[in-house]
C-alpha cells in the first residue's frame, strides 16, 4: 500500500513553501534545516551571489553528492554479491570437508573392525578405496549366501 501524502510547511531562505511528500515531519524538518545551513554556508563563501544562485549551487552540490552516494552504493552492492558468492563457496567447501571426514571416520572403523587398525589413511582417496573394498566384500558375501 502506498504511503499517504503529507503536507509540510517549510521556511527556506525566509520563503515559505508547502512541500507534499511521503516523508515524516521529522525528516522534512531535518531536510529544511540542512538546506538553510547549506544556503547560509554558500552565502558566507560568496556574499555577492543571489539567493537563486545559491539555491542553484546547492542543487548542484546535492546532485553531485547523490551521484557519489549512488556510485558508492553500487560498489557496495557488488561487494555484497561477491561476499555472498564467497560465503556459498565456503559453505560448499565446509560440507565437502565434513563428507570427507565422515568417509575417513567410516574407513577407520572398517579398518578397526577388520583387524587392520594399524593401517594409516593418508588421504580421503585411500579412505574411499577402503570403503569401496569393504562394500565389494559385503556384496560378494551376500551373493555367496544366496
Amino acid at each position: 500500500m502506498a504511503k499517504a501524502k503529507i503536507r509540510y510547511k517549510a521556511v527556506i531562505a525566509n520563503q515559505s513553501y508547502t512541500i507534499i511528500g511521503q516523508e515524516s515531519s521529522q525528516h522534512m524538518e531535518r531536510v529544511t534545516k540542512l538546506v538553510n545551513q547549506q544556503l547560509d554556508d554558500i552565502r558566507q563563501l560568496s556574499p555577492q551571489i543571489s539567493t537563486e544562485e545559491a539555491a542553484i549551487l546547492l542543487g548542484i552540490n546535492a546532485l553531485s553528492d547523490q551521484l557519489k552516494k549512488q556510485e558508492e552504493l553500487l560498489v557496495l552492492k557488488e561487494k555484497v554479491e561477491e561476499l555472498q558468492e564467497q560465503a556459498i563457496k565456503s559453505l560448499e567447501l565446509e560440507n565437502r570437508l565434513k563428507r570427507i571426514e565422515a568417509i575417513e571416520i567410516e574407513a577407520r572403523e572398517v579398518l578397526e573392525r577388520t583387524g587392520r587398525g594399524d593401517v594409516e589413511i593418508r588421504n580421503h582417496m585411500e579412505a574411499q578405496n577402503i570403503l569401496n573394498e569393504e562394500r565389494k566384500r559385503t556384496i560378494q558375501q551376500k551373493s555367496l549366501k544366496s
